[in-house]
């Protein structure tokens, strides 16, 4: 490997990454590593999610029944709402390359949108209890979405700019998606990855603290900030001084904060009244 450029860290202080991003092939289909990730992610998500859903008295079935629909949405989602964000023009002229989600790009809020446009219509169409169905989506979404990113640290698809921080990460699979095999970068999906892990640890044990419909809620909001200081590490393009999906988190934070003043002044209380102790 030829020698990092002097933005980078030395070689052995850096991390190499030279896995292949596909995990083994099956006659003509690539299983990729990243596809395995979303499998596991799912997987482990919906076993918390329904023990959850009973916490909240939320009946499992009602999971069951919109669990397939949410994927669905969730993955449609992310992949439009990153065309959208990334030359939207230059997708349309190649309409094949909106539904290349093997060469890399899904915008997790996006899946947030499509997600929640979902529970809403379920909400809507079969009157279930809207609030627990937000507490519960919001469950899926944080113990799956750790996982997640392990493909994403195995294919480079999310990369912040060049570093000689000791834990830069250097691609040299020739097919990662890193745009260059002899640079060290500051391996965003990793700090994605850590992030998810402590909104697990701060927001878990509040699961049923929170009174029903908050817990939705508070994840937004770790969720939208968490984005806002990890996209300090990002090279996505800048609109008025921030990033695209900052804009977006900015956007959710006030969104979330409307909601909750006007639960507030209706009496609803962000903490679940505690049970009496025999």
């Amino acid at each position: 490997m030829g020698a990092l450029s002097e933005l980078t860290a030395p070689l052995f202080l850096s991390i190499e990454i030279g896995i292949d991003p596909v995990a083994f092939e099956l006659g003509p289909l690539s299983v990729h590593w990243y596809g395995l990730g979303y499998v596991a992610g799912i997987s482990i998500a919906l076993f918390f999610t329904l023990r959850y859903a009973r916490e909240r008295g939320l009946n499992p079935d009602v999971v069951w029944e919109i669990v397939p629909w949410a994927i669905i949405a969730g993955l449609v989602g992310a992949r439009l709402y990153y065309v959208v964000q990334n030359d939207p023009i230059g997708h349309l002229r190649d309409p094949g390359s909106i539904f290349a989600v093997w060469e890399g790009g899904m915008a997790y809020f996006g899946a947030v949108f499509a997600v929640t446009a979902v529970i809403l219509y379920f909400w809507w169409s079969r009157r279930y209890h809207l609030p627990r169905m937000l507490d519960v989506t919001a469950m899926f979404a944080l113990m799956g979405q750790p996982v997640g990113r392990i493909g994403n640290m195995i294919n480079g698809d999310i990369l912040g700019p060049p570093t000689d921080r000791a834990w830069g990460f250097v691609y040299t699979h020739p097919d990662s998606f890193a745009p260059d095999m002899t640079t060290a970068y500051h391996p965003a999906g990793l700090y994605l990855f850590i992030s998810g892990l402590i909104l697990i640890g701060i927001l878990y044990p509040l699961r049923n603290k929170l009174a029903i419909g908050w817990f939705a809620g508070a994840y937004l909001v770790a969720y939208a900030i968490s984005q806002l200081i990890i996209f300090n590490w990002r090279t996505e393009p800048v609109y008025w001084g921030l990033q695209q999906a900052q804009w977006t988190s900015v956007a959710v934070l006030a969104v979330v904060a409307v909601v909750a003043v006007l639960a507030l002044r209706r009496g609803d209380r962000p903490w679940a009244p505690q049970r009496a102790q025999a």
